[in-house]
């Protein structure tokens, strides 16, 4: 933000060097980028006035003229087409200098004596923003009955700095230069000087009303009229102070409410009262596709999360970001209806952000204004208009404000504030510092209860009190002491030490650790076939996205483990095996999402089903996991049918893996067969057990026993080892599959099954008769429940 020191000086006094200020103004969180002093370059510059012009007797293009500049007349020869006898303009003098090291000397021009040089805008070094269009081409010329013979720079206003202020999006308040004079104040041990405020209405009341559909859109809407206008140009010190700080003189009533709005923070805009239909304002949210045609000309298309301003038949303008221009005030305009309004900040930055207009009410407005800003705005606005001869400000005024601001309280404790800082402030020092920002304290009970000002938005907590005191008291002034505390070791989590082991396991069986994002697209769940119904459907929106691809957060990582061997098969990786163990987030209703860690396997290549089974129950040895069951799945849409299954611990599913569907394959455009599993790390870090159980070696002889037995091909082994370990009776020391057989020997739907079983007794030496016992009963249990027979 441009803030012109001299504008500033009208509200605090400031007796230090810019450089000086500008420094303290930084320390206390008001940073300076950059300062511009005015006419620090120009010496012996006056105001001249025209007396006499005459042409060159030697030189067509050229003028000779006679100044007047107080102390004598001087000659000067000019080549400039836009001046004329009576005009005031600056001169420079012999030896005077301009900015870029340029003096000036007494020469002759074509014959004729020039004992000085009339001066544009560009030879004073103003630069073109800070000059009135009419006063850019030619020789500058001022404004009537200036004093002649005096100073240029102080005609021009040119012998202070400007000041460019970086303002954090927290402080909104900063966005004025009464909000930088309260920051000055503070920082300097001054008392603000507000403006007086004080208008002459006239007898004739104001008949108006305000109707808001919605206080969500706006709290607070206040108006005034404004009769027998006169449009006109604005002061030339009104003009000065807008245009160094950025800001575009256009007429005297638009000009007072952008002065308004830059001296005090508040937007303000002026109608043309006859071109509002009917005798009322109405705030509603615009309509789907409505259109309106801003100032700038631009016809602009409107949605439902957007505000108008509108009479009783159309949209007059887009609140908080500009007027219509079927309510422009124009030269012919005769009656104003001045707007002061605070308006719902997000929906301004919405409707900024989508039209593609960012104005310097809406970037006000959609950091949020102070509430109680509102009428004093607008009353300065009627007053300026009284002071400029502008018009006539009718009695009364329109201010729709149902919900009344209620001041924030906050209760500190100023021994903390100390032990936070590191420092030892008294408590009437404390309360000094935040009085001196215009904080409301009463120090009760060894606590401080403050009242927050209306327009500091930003302070919420005891942090951000604690704040306040550190920047006004200075961060410089705040000791350095080492840090006092005892030390304790920093130990990892289970749960971080649990995902070491899961990452070491995976990568010493050549699994490589792959890394995705959180953010994904909603179409992932589509192409791995995810059932509408499922609860991972219920995907948790980011509110400001990228794009589509990075707008929700994942809730399973197959979808990431499948672009990532997508991609690696499209270079012509010929094999893939990969993990990520990530966090995924599912919705819970009422409540805040859950966060929980998953875990994804990938392979492709020369894998099969049975190496990811090898590769899990691997996994599982080694994290301490057992127990578990592996139970077929036939309906999970992801997973070819039959070859895929989920794996069960008392009843709970604990992951699923198996071979990837073709359809899925196709959806990724992989050529291969690939094989997936996820894990719930959570479920697994419950369930695992680190302490390991070691048996002496075996006292007494062990005896092997083959068993082949011939089933239907829809038999599983884990139905065949059930009934091995149910029968077990104790004495059952391992037992090992080692040949499934299907052939001309065996019927058609029919396959072998051969195991070697162990038999050992951990107290004696096994009988032929107790090995026969056990062995006896699986081979009939076998042939009962499965209907098996045995193959010999």
């Amino acid at each position: 933000m441009l803030v012109p020191l001299k504008w500033l000086r009208d509200y605090v006094d400031i007796d230090i060097d810019v450089k000086e200020f500008a420094d303290k103004m930084t320390m206390t969180g008001s940073k300076v980028e950059k300062i511009e002093t005015l006419g620090k370059d120009i010496e012996n510059v006056v105001v001249g006035k025209i007396l006499e012009i005459t042409s060159h007797p030697n030189a067509d293009k050229l003028l000779i003229t006679k100044v007047d500049v107080k102390e004598n007349i001087i000659q000067v020869v000019t080549g400039a087409k836009n001046i004329k006898v009576g005009d005031y303009v600056p001169v420079a003098l012999v030896n005077a200098k301009l900015p870029g090291g340029i003096k000036i000397k007494k020469g002759k021009l074509r014959g004729e004596v020039s004992e000085g040089m009339m001066c544009s805008h560009e030879e004073l070094g103003i630069p073109a923003n800070m000059v009135d269009d009419s006063k850019k081409d030619g020789i500058y010329i001022l404004d009537s009955c200036q004093e002649v013979g005096k100073d240029i720079r102080e005609v021009l206003g040119i012998n202070d700095s400007i000041l460019e202020f970086e303002i954090t999006s927290n402080r909104p308040d900063c966005l004025s230069i009464i909000g930088i004079a309260r920051e000055a104040c503070a920082t300097l041990g001054k008392k603000i000087k507000y403006p007086e405020i004080n208008i002459k209405e006239s007898d004739e009341n104001i008949d108006f009303k305000v109707e808001i559909k919605d206080e969500d859109i706006c709290k607070r809407y206040a108006a005034r009229i404004v009769k027998d206008v006169i449009i006109k140009p604005s002061p030339y010190w009104m003009q000065r102070r807008l245009i160094e700080a950025g800001i575009r003189p256009i007429n005297n009533i638009v000009d007072i409410t952008n002065y308004v709005m830059i001296e005090m923070g508040q937007p303000i805009h002026a109608f043309d009262l006859s071109k509002i239909k009917g005798e009322k304002i109405i705030v509603r949210k615009a309509e789907n596709k409505e259109t309106i045609k801003t100032l700038d000309g631009i016809d602009r298309v409107l949605d439902e999360e957007m505000i108008v301003i509108s009479d009783e038949e159309k949209a007059i303008a887009l609140a908080g970001v500009m007027g219509g221009l079927n309510s422009e005030v124009d030269e012919n305009t005769k009656q104003i209806l001045i707007e002061s309004a605070n308006f719902n900040s997000d929906k301004v930055r919405y409707a900024s952000k989508k039209i593609g207009l960012r104005t310097e009410a809406s970037s006000r407005f959609e950091k949020g204004i102070d509430i109680n800003l509102v009428k004093t705005a607008l009353d300065r606005v009627c007053q300026l208009i009284e002071q400029t001869n502008s018009g006539t400000v009718l009695k009364g005024y329109v201010d729709n404000y149902k919900q009344v601001y209620t001041p924030k309280s906050l209760v500190v404790d100023p021994n903390r504030i100390n032990k936070l800082l590191g420092e030892n402030l008294k408590v009437d020092q404390i309360i000094q510092i935040l009085e001196s920002l215009e904080f409301v304290c009463e120090y009760k009970d060894e606590k401080i209860s403050i009242t927050v000002p209306s327009y500091r938005l930003d302070i919420h907590q005891e942090a951000d009190i604690l704040e306040e005191v550190a920047r006004i008291y200075g961060y410089d002034k705040i000791s350095s002491n080492p840090i006092f505390g005892q030390t304790t070791m920093g130990l990892k989590t289970i749960g971080q030490l649990f995902e070491e082991k899961i990452k070491q396991s995976l990568i010493s069986m050549g699994i490589n650790e792959i890394l995705t994002y959180s953010f994904v697209s909603p179409k992932g769940l589509d192409m791995i076939k995810l059932p509408e119904t499922s609860i991972k459907r219920k995907l948790i929106k980011i509110i400001n996205p990228l794009g589509e691809d990075t707008s929700v957060m994942r809730s399973t990582l197959i979808p990431n483990i499948m672009d990532v061997m997508s991609r690696n098969n499209s270079y012509k990786v010929s094999e893939f095996a990969g993990f990520e163990l990530g966090n995924i987030f599912i919705p819970m209703q009422d409540i805040i999402p859950v966060e929980k860690k998953s875990i994804v396997v990938g392979l492709y290549g020369s894998y099969d089903f049975f190496d990811l089974k090898g590769i899990l129950e691997e996994l599982f040895e080694n994290i301490g996991f057992n127990k578990y069951e592996i139970i077929p799945e036939k309906n999970h849409p992801t997973f070819h049918p039959g070859r895929c299954a989920n794996i069960i611990y008392n009843n709970n599913i604990i992951g699923v893996f198996g071979e990837i569907h073709p359809d899925v394959l196709e959806n990724y455009d992989l050529n291969k067969r690939a094989y997936v599993a996820e894990l719930d790390f959570e479920l697994l870090l419950l369930l695992s057990r680190d302490n390991k159980t070691y048996k002496p070696l075996p006292k007494y002889p062990a005896s092997s026993r083959d068993l082949a037995v011939v089933v239907r091909d829809d038999i599983f082994v884990k139905q065949i080892e059930d009934i091995i370990k149910e029968n077990s009776n104790g004495i059952i020391e391992s037992f090992k599959l080692f040949d499934v057989y299907k052939g001309s020997q065996i019927e058609k739907g029919y396959k072998s099954v051969a195991y070697s079983i162990t038999y050992r007794s951990e107290n004696k030496t096994l009988t032929d008769d107790e090995i026969n016992l056990v062995h006896n009963n699986i081979v009939k249990d076998l042939e009962e429940k499965l209907d098996a027979k045995l193959r010999l």
